[in-house]
């Protein structure tokens, strides 16, 4: 599963779980909300109703955070960050599982709500989840829940650093005249996407590799082209997260396009759907045959493909790069 928490707009219902009390992003307890103007921690919020993504858009770049640290009365508590990895209970770190077990409340995406073992948050208090694209409303809806003095876990899939909201918490603290260590800012670093995806295909990532996302919500699509160009170029290995949605499959096929470009069509891809998930699937192809894949169920958001580089080869059903013991070594 990708840890991109920046995608594109989808209708989605919130989720509801067994651990305390869930709260939707329709009614803030202690923040921003996609819709309320008045939060119940004492902190006013803008609106958002205008933003097609829960947040900032490139049409409402003059939106700011609606409190300050100024707002809040309570000795501040504690924020962190927390990485589930892939999706399955298993391939969380049990660091992780401890910081969820002692958080009292837990903010994150509905899906990434949804993949919370049974058992590990009884004891929190709540658990505030938005849908997807909301994630400038929910990382500020864990700050001023910190700020207000809870112990707050903010949750992502795979790693909080990797195309996710670390980030993006400490921008929103330094934005509000607060600080991290105002609030015990950490991260619980997970499993990335990339990883676990090329744990599905054997070893592809085992030299220098590059990871490129082809989602266009923050970065526009002229900057990610150029960057495919400039690390398909090099003898780099690829992750590629992100790789197509509803309203973006053309940059799927552009990025194909651009790989051609620089890399021998017969060049190894892992293709890993859904890592860790119930719908996993796995898939090693050529280069050549990656853009016709988009037609199939293999590719989408949850989806993440490695790119050999000039060195990979696939051997029993496993992709390889060699690391260069080889020309060293006798073995």
């Amino acid at each position: 599963m990708s840890t991109d928490d920046t995608t594109d707009t989808m209708t989605e219902t919130e989720a509801s779980t067994d651990a305390g009390t869930t709260t939707t992003s329709a009614e803030s307890e202690c923040g921003a909300s996609s819709s309320t103007t008045e939060s119940k921690c004492g902190a006013s919020n803008a609106d958002e109703s205008t933003s097609n993504c829960g947040g900032s858009t490139a049409e409402t770049t003059d939106e700011k955070v609606g409190s300050t640290v100024a707002d809040f009365d309570a000795d501040p508590g504690r924020l962190i960050a927390v990485g589930l990895g892939p999706g399955e209970p298993e391939g969380m770190t049990s660091r992780a599982k401890a910081a969820l077990a002692n958080a009292e409340h837990i903010v994150g995406y509905t899906t990434y709500v949804d993949l919370l073992p049974e058992g590990i948050t009884d004891d929190a208090d709540d658990i505030h989840s938005t849908p997807m694209c909301g994630e400038v409303s929910r990382t500020e809806e864990a700050v001023d829940r910190a700020l207000a003095g809870h112990e707050v876990a903010i949750i992502g899939s795979g790693d909080p650093n990797v195309y996710a909201l670390a980030g993006l918490a400490l921008e929103i603290l330094e934005s509000k005249g607060a600080t991290a260590s105002m609030v015990d800012f950490d991260v619980v670093p997970g499993v990335p996407a990339a990883q676990s995806c090329a744990a599905r295909v054997g070893a592809p990532l085992v030299n220098d590799t590059v990871s490129v996302s082809l989602s266009d919500h923050l970065t526009p699509m002229e900057t990610i082209e150029s960057r495919l160009h400039a690390v398909a170029s090099e003898g780099f290995t690829i992750a590629v997260y992100n790789p197509w949605s509803r309203k973006r499959r053309e940059n799927f096929e552009t990025c194909c396009e651009i790989l051609l470009e620089h890399r021998d069509p017969s060049t190894p891809v892992g293709v890993v759907h859904g890592a860790s998930r119930e719908d996993e699937a796995a898939e090693i192809v050529e280069l050549s045959e990656l853009k016709e894949l988009g037609e199939t169920d293999l590719i989408d958001m949850t989806t993440t493909f490695l790119v050999g580089n000039e060195e990979t080869y696939v051997w029993d059903g496993r992709m390889v790069t060699p690391r260069g013991y080889e020309s060293k070594y006798d073995y």
